[in-house]
């Protein structure tokens, strides 16, 4: 009886570690159908498969890349997962995970995947802009350089190179990087245009206004603030004409806003262009004539004029 039984538990104990005859049948008719590029059959196959046998571990792994072909990422993700949790090690199932883990926005699964996945051509790229996303900047720059240096073509991280220095406010170092992003990849309008926000920021108006006009010939939506930023960028720049007939547009269209209004006649002063400050300190009187603010700003001007005519 001891024998018998002896023989039993090892025939159990094999049996365990066998894959079910029907579940082999459905996987390979549906490795066939993905073969074919049949991929919603072969996923109804593979989940029969798995339906046989629950640790068919290459069925939940040909599933989840199946599911990546028809961009079902919820079904390839909890798939790589169970691949994972049966291989705890399997190298194929991290390096699908931390990408899905980070087209997720789920960072820090992103970072901790990626930093087991030494294979993983992308590493450096998915931990930097995963950090950036964390706010950890310092670290952030770490990887993104290394990616870079492996990918010098890479628009995406270079861009992400120029945030992290802007959101750290190291502005100066931001510059050449956003240039570097905008000459790899001109598509992107809001890198221009926040190039040249930076460069305005920077008092560089000049480079400012030439990239508010890139931003817009490639199409970036010319609302009033665009406008407002375009327009003094072209004023303190010297293109004093262009820029006052697109505030002046913007003033219209905002019913005469006291504020603009003000400030277009401090920057018309700043430019030594006192009887154009003069025009703005009369309208913003016609407005209120006790407006003591305009008062003060047409003085000065007039003292300005005054000097100037000695």
């Amino acid at each position: 009886m001891k024998i018998f039984l002896s023989v039993l538990s090892l025939s159990l104990a094999s049996s365990a570690f066998a894959i079910d005859d029907s579940a082999v049948h459905y996987y390979n008719k549906g490795m066939a159908e993905k073969e074919a590029k049949r991929f919603l059959t072969s996923h109804q196959y593979f989940t029969k498969a798995i339906g046989f046998d629950g640790n068919y571990t290459e069925a939940y792994r040909e599933d989840a890349k199946v599911a990546l072909q028809m961009r079902k990422t919820d079904i390839a993700l909890r798939q790589f997962e169970t691949v994972l949790k049966q291989k705890p090690n399997d190298a194929d199932a991290i390096s699908h995970l931390t990408e899905l883990y980070f087209n997720y926005r789920q960072y820090g699964k992103a970072v901790e995947f990626a930093k087991k996945c030494a294979s993983c051509e992308n590493r450096d790229r998915i931990i930097g802009m995963s950090l950036y996303e964390q706010e950890d900047y310092a670290q952030a720059l770490t990887y993104l350089k290394a990616a870079i240096a492996k990918n010098p073509a890479d628009a995406v991280a270079t861009y992400t190179i120029a945030r992290t220095y802007l959101d750290a406010q190291d502005y100066k170092n931001a510059v050449p990087f956003y240039n570097k992003a905008v000459d790899l990849d001109p598509s992107h309008n809001n890198w221009i245009y926040e190039l040249g926000l930076l460069q305005y920021n920077l008092n560089d108006f000049k480079n400012a206004a030439v990239n508010f006009e890139k931003a817009k010939e490639n199409g970036y939506v010319t609302s009033n603030d665009f406008k407002e930023n375009y327009a003094f960028a072209l004023i303190y720049s010297g293109q004093i004409d262009k820029g006052e007939a697109l505030i002046n547009d913007v003033i219209t269209k905002k019913m005469g806003n006291k504020d603009l209004i003000r400030s277009v006649a401090t920057t018309m002063y700043e430019q030594k262009q006192y009887d154009r400050s003069l025009i703005y300190c009369q309208r913003l009187l016609e407005a209120d004539a006790k407006d003591g603010k305009a008062l003060y700003q047409a003085g000065l001007n007039f003292i300005k004029k005054g000097d100037k005519a000695k």
